[in-house]
């Protein structure tokens, strides 16, 4: 998986609290806490890098004294984390999620200082084993199939460099590129490693890609108009079957994935006979359900995905590119028309509600 680490196991303890002072009823100083704070900027890979032993301790409170009967509270450890990570106790249950910069998550507490109520002795921080999980966030996440030119697309659109070849799974770490317009908007645009059939069940790289996709606003599904081959063993698929396929296994994985908005780019169109392929093509996602029998029974999914545009480009000429970023744009801004009108809603409502 290259460099890119997108979960990491920690030890975190809280301090342990101070002595009291039975004879004066000192209380000793509360333990210091362990703190997660969502910094840009940060990786996973920096924390590890950093701190190999993956250990966070927080420090001791202080002892009661006849000088300060009230100890004083330990240090707090922070630790400083990319944002987009879900926290998870070793068992895999998620118990918190920093997604901007500055939120903070309370991963270990300290122990309470000796006093009267614990006969003076001072208690043990809280400790545990936690898991940081990443999953990009970006505006738009490029699906498709190996070799289907996502990489190629988005070193044209953007200013990444990811590594580009004509063989299956160049890609096997998430690349993160912004796509920038003459008004200085950015939209974020990630290209994940290819999906195979299989993905949902973990094969490939299965859930390591589509977790990402989680975090996307809207899908980029990116087909090779000629129809996608894995290997000599596999089936060939048409570019109908492959936009099926691709749909299959967002479903299997996560059926919210397909409420996401989508466009579908169907990429090199400077082959030849492209033209031919892409009129077949149109035909059958007009009328997708009379040609529905081209695929096994089990390969066909519940749900169709509704497109909101389909855009023929070609990455290797720069054909359509331009009319690819103009609906992207659209297509964001359409959603954050959307959202802002159902937060006004809520508020004219709560508004009424509450005179």
């Amino acid at each position: 998986y290259g460099n890119f680490i997108d979960d990491l196991r920690l030890y975190v303890r809280g301090g342990t609290g101070g002595m009291g002072y039975p004879r004066l009823g000192g209380e000793g100083g509360r333990g210091g806490d362990v703190w997660f704070v969502a910094r840009e900027r940060t990786t996973l890979k920096s924390i590890r890098d950093r701190y190999p032993q993956k250990r966070f301790v927080a420090g001791t409170g202080a002892n009661s004294s006849v000088r300060a009967l009230k100890g004083e509270k330990g240090k707090d450890c922070e630790v400083h984390v990319p944002l987009g990570i879900s926290v998870l106790c070793d068992d895999g249950k998620q118990i918190g999620e920093l997604n901007a910069a500055g939120e903070r998550f309370l991963a270990a507490r300290g122990g309470l200082g000796g006093s009267l109520a614990t006969n003076f002795v001072p208690c043990k921080g809280q400790r545990r084993i936690v898991r940081l999980d990443l999953k990009l966030i970006a505006d738009v996440g490029l699906v498709g199939f190996p070799n289907a030119g996502k990489s190629s697309l988005l070193s044209k659109i953007s200013h990444a460099k990811p590594e580009i070849a004509n063989y299956a799974f160049t890609t096997i770490q998430p690349e993160l590129g912004k796509i920038m317009y003459a008004d200085y908007k950015q939209i974020s645009v990630a290209d994940l490693p290819g999906l195979i059939e299989g993905a949902h069940a973990n094969k490939g790289m299965g859930h390591k890609f589509l977790k990402h996709v989680e975090r996307t606003k809207q899908l980029l599904l990116v087909v090779d108009v000629s129809g996608f081959q894995l290997s000599i063993k596999t089936r060939f698929r048409t570019a109908f079957e492959t936009i099926l396929l691709l749909t299959k296994e967002l479903e299997l994985y996560k059926e919210e994935l397909l409420t996401k908005p989508a466009l579908l780019a169907i990429n090199k169109m400077d082959l030849p006979g492209a033209k031919d392929d892409l009129n077949e093509l149109m035909k059958q996602l007009q009328n997708p359900h009379d040609f529905l029998h081209l695929l096994q029974e089990e390969m066909i999914p519940a749900n169709t995905l509704e497109f909101k545009d389909i855009i023929p480009i070609s990455a290797y000429t720069g054909e359509g590119i331009e009319e690819l970023k103009t609906c992207i744009r659209k297509s964001i801004d359409e959603e954050a028309e959307k959202e802002n009108e159902e937060y006004r809603k809520k508020k004219l409502l709560l508004l009424q509600t509450s005179e």
